[in-house]
């Protein structure tokens, strides 16, 4: 697909209204008639009190045309990075274009970006899956469809052993037609398909945009919402072997029928808000949950001791912020971010996260990309 594209032609309008910079706090309310009870009644709402924001550091701009143009990624975002089993390091995009503007030339998503660094701190990118110029990880023809043209968001991507896992929205963006899940055996350059999810509405939609953490006793907890940033929705949480990642029916939900359980109907774990990009990690013998709130514009972090931690209490620290339009990005302050991953080797003494960011400027001067930041401070009890 070569041909300059819309935003409605991309089903993106919704998209481009909740990046312009929100700064007033929004206030969740469930979604009525959901099939995933709500257990606030179980939960006190009080949220405890922290220290106060982290303390951001830019450590670099990841893409751009001066850092991956070379490769076709002059334009993409997201950049959920994944350790590979060679050391490398993979960023996996989203919505990707090689032109002279965002929205021209070539469309790829999503795409794979890589860094050979071993340093945390300078993951400068210098290849990609697919050789001179990035190639889509895995088929998506873009379709048009009512609404727009489809695309495939990646949700997470993450490591167990020597292979690679990658969750993926397929449909217009924020009406997800179904899910998908893969498998890379060779570091992200090839992908084999395990299965998908059709049923978007299950659980009232919020089983559709999934995180993995992976934890020691041979399971993977998933936190997931529905992917729709202008829709409040449940957080809920389930667990699955790590050897049956690929098995739908493998997922056990966790949910309040008299008291919290695995193999209750899924409660909402958080209080339901406008969830935008979620990223769960174990870390530190802890639980790492860093998310965009839709809401507020605010990336945030929670950690809790076990998966099953109480969310809707624990301190939401935050780490960026939304900063005013006509004045350059400082410290927490960034314009229009969204994204919030986890960069694997982090601690939270050492922490780092991939920022993407998207200001729609006059003429060819967007600002699409995404970032690399040290978060310094991490509330950690």
């Amino acid at each position: 697909m070569s041909d300059k594209k819309t935003l409605a032609q991309l089903g993106v309008s919704s998209r481009r209204a909740v990046l312009k910079g929100v700064t007033g706090a929004a206030a969740a309310t469930a979604l009525a008639g959901a099939t995933a009870r709500s257990a606030s009644a179980s939960r006190p709402t009080g949220m405890r009190m922290g220290p106060g924001p982290g303390i951001a550091t830019r450590l670099q701009d990841l893409t751009g045309n001066a850092q991956t143009g070379r490769f076709g990624a002059r334009y993409t975002d997201l950049g959920i990075p994944v350790r590979c089993p060679d050391g490398s390091m993979l960023f996996v995009g989203g919505d990707t274009w090689d032109g002279e503007h965002i929205f021209q030339g070539t469309w790829s998503c999503p795409v794979g970006l890589r860094s050979g660094s071993q340093d945390i701190n300078n993951l400068t990118i210098d290849s990609c899956v697919g050789g001179a110029h990035v190639r889509q990880l895995v088929d998506e023809p873009h379709n048009p469809v009512p609404g727009g043209n489809t695309t495939a968001i990646p949700t997470d991507v993450f490591r167990v052993g020597n292979s690679l896992y990658m969750h993926l929205m397929r449909g217009l963006i924020y009406q997800a037609h179904h899910t998908d899940f893969w498998r890379s055996d060779d570091n992200g350059e090839t992908w084999q398909f395990l299965c998908k999810w059709d049923d978007v509405n299950q659980y009232n939609g919020a089983f559709q945009q999934k995180t993995y953490a992976i934890a020691d006793n041979n399971t993977a907890y998933v936190l997931s919402s529905r992917f729709n940033r202008d829709l409040v929705s449940d957080l809920i949480l389930h667990r699955v072997p790590l050897d049956r990642l690929g098995d739908p029916s493998a997922y056990q939900p966790w949910g309040y029928n008299g008291g919290w359980g695995w193999g209750n109907p899924p409660s909402s774990v958080a209080q339901p808000r406008k969830w935008g990009e979620l990223c769960f990690r174990a870390m530190d013998g802890k639980y790492g949950f860093s998310f965009f709130d839709a809401g507020d514009g605010i990336i945030k972090l929670q950690v809790i001791p076990v998966p099953e931690g109480d969310l809707f209490n624990t301190f939401q620290q935050p780490l960026i912020l939304p900063g005013p339009q006509n004045v350059p990005d400082t410290a927490n302050l960034v314009r229009n971010p969204y994204g919030g991953w986890i960069v694997p080797g982090s601690t939270f003494n050492d922490f780092h996260i991939i920022v993407s960011q998207w200001v729609q400027n006059p003429g060819p001067t967007d600002e699409y990309h995404f970032m690399h930041y040290r978060i310094d401070g991490i509330w950690n009890p």
